[in-house]
């Protein structure tokens, strides 16, 4: 869940069908962020409901932003109203009372999609980190390690205005690299029309602009290389289309210096709905 609902099957280690959407495309996304937790159980069990058609279902695995731990939702600045619920108790009820009875796993939203990717890539025994860019920024790794993991809030700057971070804090990643950050920080602008003024060189602030969020990403990933070591990173969300690899990998390699941590890459890839739905099941599957 995020802006919207998004539903699969999953036989085999793979999506056995298409995903389905609520509510569909072209509907607001504030029918999400309007309506209250409870009534999200409901819709979330019903569609479970009929996706199962009846049949057996071995897990369920879920997955919001935020902080998730022990099955609930500690903190939620995008979904404010799951803010401290029980998520998994209240899923467990729902889905019993449908006839339902199965393992649940819930996830951070960003972790399924690097469950995902280590799912598609035959990567389920290695470790995978991947920033996901869209209206915030999360920071998912697979296999799911204690923590909190909320990169998208790590404290790349020092400058006291970059308060645009929909948690309220300064300097954050989130802060230069979310959707709704930059259309907060660009009042006149989308950002896709920031990053092609930037490409053209026409405006010298969007040029200005594009610099400080590679940068920010490359800080970002370089203080995860510092404190877990090298390996590949994947970018993907919506706004993976505005990477600039080379450019990333330069601001990277200045700021990443010991020898021992340079074996690092970047990939970006196309995050789809499967891909979070296929990495939500492989986690509830493993726990």
């Amino acid at each position: 869940m995020s802006d919207h609902i998004a539903l699969g099957l999953v036989e085999d280690a793979r999506v056995s069908d298409e995903i389905l959407r609520y509510p569909p495309e072209g509907d607001s996304s504030d029918q999400i962020h309007g309506m209250p937790a409870e009534e999200l159980v409901r819709v979330q069990a019903d569609e479970i409901k009929a996706l199962a058609e009846g049949e057996p279902v071995e897990a369920v695995g879920l997955a919001y932003p935020g902080i998730i731990r022990f099955g609930v939702i500690e903190e939620s600045p995008n979904l404010s109203q799951l803010k401290g619920f029980h998520m998994e108790a209240a899923m467990h009820a729902a889905l019993a009372a449908r006839g339902i009875h199965a393992k649940i796993g819930i996830s951070n939203d960003a972790d399924v999609v690097a469950a995902g990717i280590a799912a598609q890539h035959d990567k389920l025994d290695q470790l995978v980190r991947v920033w996901t860019l869209g209206n915030g920024v999360g920071f998912g790794r697979y296999p799911a390690a204690p923590g909190v993991w909320e990169g998208g809030h790590m404290v790349v700057s020092l400058d006291p205005n970059e308060r645009f971070c929909g948690c309220g804090g300064i300097g954050h990643l989130e802060s230069i690299m979310g959707h709704r950050a930059m259309r907060l920080r660009f009042l006149d602008m989308e950002p896709e029309e920031v990053f092609a003024a930037a490409k053209k060189g026409e405006d010298p602030r969007c040029v200005e602009f594009a610099i400080l969020w590679h940068r920010a990403l490359a800080a970002a990933t370089a203080s995860s290389i510092h404190m877990g070591g090298p390996g590949k990173f994947y970018i993907s969300g919506p706004n993976a289309r505005f990477v600039n690899l080379n450019f990333l990998n330069r601001c990277a390699q200045e700021m990443v210096k010991m020898s021992p941590l340079q074996g690092y890459a970047f990939e970006v890839v196309p995050k789809t709905d499967a891909i979070a739905v296929l990495g939500a099941v492989v986690n509830a599957l493993r726990g």
